[in-house]
């Protein structure tokens, strides 16, 4: 999977899935890769993704490529059909925020409990 964007200054940015890393990677138009969206498998492996970590390099900061990372994260966990457990702080943000929104569009998350905790302690 990888999609094309712009991000806030109008730059092409793209995002894709990385199974390898286990994480969603955004790079800008030179192929540079500015940021990661890291997950683990969650209690059951094959429906669940813990978002743990979500970290954009400084130097690309101010164009809006974490939000882009997170919405494209959340997006392809739903046309996967898989749930997502919100650890990492902008995960949590935008499913407060928007939430509703996207379980109504099918997308299907859970509040972290003390065992992804664990998972997350124990293989990040």
């Amino acid at each position: 999977m990888v999609k094309t964007f712009e991000d806030k200054t109008g730059a092409e940015v793209t995002v894709s899935s990385n199974e390898a890393t286990r994480s969603y990677d955004i790079a800008v138009a030179d192929g540079t890769v500015a940021g990661h969206a890291y997950f683990l498998a969650g209690p059951d492996a094959e429906t669940e993704r813990i978002f743990h970590h979500t970290v954009v390099d400084e130097q690309f900061g101010g164009r809006g490529l974490s939000k882009i990372l997170v919405a494209e994260a959340l997006e392809d966990s739903r046309e996967r059909g898989v749930t997502v457990v919100p650890v990492c702080p902008l995960f949590v943000k935008k499913l407060q925020e928007a939430g509703d929104d996207y379980a109504a569009q099918g997308g299907k998350y859970r509040n972290a409990t003390g065992a992804d905790i664990d998972i997350v302690k124990s293989q990040a």
